[in-house]
């Protein structure tokens, strides 16, 4: 039977402490993306702007009867670990919404096919962040958004770089998003909380905003087909892997609530991610290395030992050996054979 209880009152979060591995806020060069020149793929371009346009999950993100059973049963630590988990999953997808708003606005009357897309997308990102956000409030939390807008600082990064990461984050979301439905749809009694069964059709949003990237990327052979190209393909998917795997250690306590095993589950992911994106990019990570997992793991030690030294406020110099760690591990992951992919759009005319 589900019970209802009234609701207490409503926490305001204006957002957590930021740091290196939190979600980041981006801007770009408006004024050089309006430029593209999209011509030589266009018809792929368009395409995914109309799968945008017939809007497959305008009806999806519509809270139902199981929202309202009374969540005051999960114990203090629960309740704190799902509050974490919607938080930076909320900061994430309004981050999103944020840079694809000002993109499609930046590029209306100079590229106005792109902006179509980019529009499109930050309504995909504003309705997943809503959605989060408003299941925040279901353990008496609420983010501010609007103070978020104002007060997290920008990063700004150049549109090919823009294209590289957005690119992995939309394809790594949607590979951790199908991952978990999969697994809670096999275990249903781990399905503690309704909006699980929201992911299935949730990452294929993920899968469509990558696929919009991978298409424009196509239509800049540069990024894709130069020795500079293959630099930046390790250097993004090393950056995206890394930084999923250090937060969801840290994070362990969430995935075995849901019946998951953090490791294993990023694990899947990378490969899983890596196996996209050697659709696209020029090279891809050997995740089958036998240095690759303990490499990783060298960085998990690492950025444990900087977070115990944190708490103790260390000196920076008692945390040097941990950066040390850190630093070398990355440079010896970045330094692996990589595996080069065979495309038309990857090979030198």
């Amino acid at each position: 039977m589900v019970t209802t209880t009234p609701k207490k009152v409503t926490e305001t979060k204006t957002a957590a402490k930021e740091t290196l591995l939190t979600p980041r806020f981006y801007t770009t060069d408006f004024k050089e993306m309006s430029q593209l020149d999209i011509s030589s793929n266009l018809e792929e371009v368009e395409a995914i702007v109309e799968e945008f346009r017939i809007d497959y999950n305008r009806d999806h993100f519509i809270r139902d009867k199981e929202f309202t059973a009374s969540w005051d049963t999960f114990d203090e630590e629960t309740r704190q670990i799902f509050i974490e988990f919607l938080e930076r999953s909320c900061t994430a997808e309004f981050s999103g919404f944020l840079l694809y708003k000002e993109i499609s606005r930046n590029l209306k009357k100079q590229n106005p096919l792109l902006a179509e897309g980019f529009s499109f997308m930050s309504r995909d990102e504003a309705r997943h962040a809503g959605f989060l956000n408003k299941a925040m409030s279901d353990f008496n939390v609420s983010l501010d958004l609007g103070f978020l807008t104002k007060t997290r600082k920008y990063t700004f990064f150049a549109p090919k770089f823009i294209f590289y990461a957005t690119y992995l984050s939309e394809k790594i979301g949607y590979w951790r998003y199908i991952t978990i439905y999969r697994h809670l749809e096999k275990n249903p009694n781990y399905r503690v909380y309704p909006i699980f069964r929201f992911f299935e059709s949730w990452c294929q949003d993920e899968n469509r905003h990558g696929d919009f990237f991978a298409a424009i990327m196509k239509s800049q052979t540069s990024l894709l087909n130069t020795f500079e190209s293959k630099l930046w393909s390790k250097f993004f998917l090393l950056s995206v892997f890394v930084t999923m795997y250090l937060n969801d250690l840290q994070r362990s306590d969430f995935y075995s609530t849901i019946g998951l095993d953090s490791k294993q589950f990023d694990l899947h992911v990378i490969r899983k991610t890596n196996q996209s994106a050697g659709t696209l990019f020029p090279v891809i990570l050997d995740c089958e290395h036998p240095q690759f997992i303990p490499l990783l793991d060298k960085c998990a030690e690492a950025n444990q030992q900087l977070i115990d030294l944190e708490k103790e406020s260390q000196s920076f110099f008692s945390k040097l050996p941990a950066y040390v760690l850190m630093a070398t591990s990355l440079l010896k992951l970045y330094f692996l054979p990589t595996i080069e992919t065979k495309y038309i759009w990857t090979e030198k005319v």
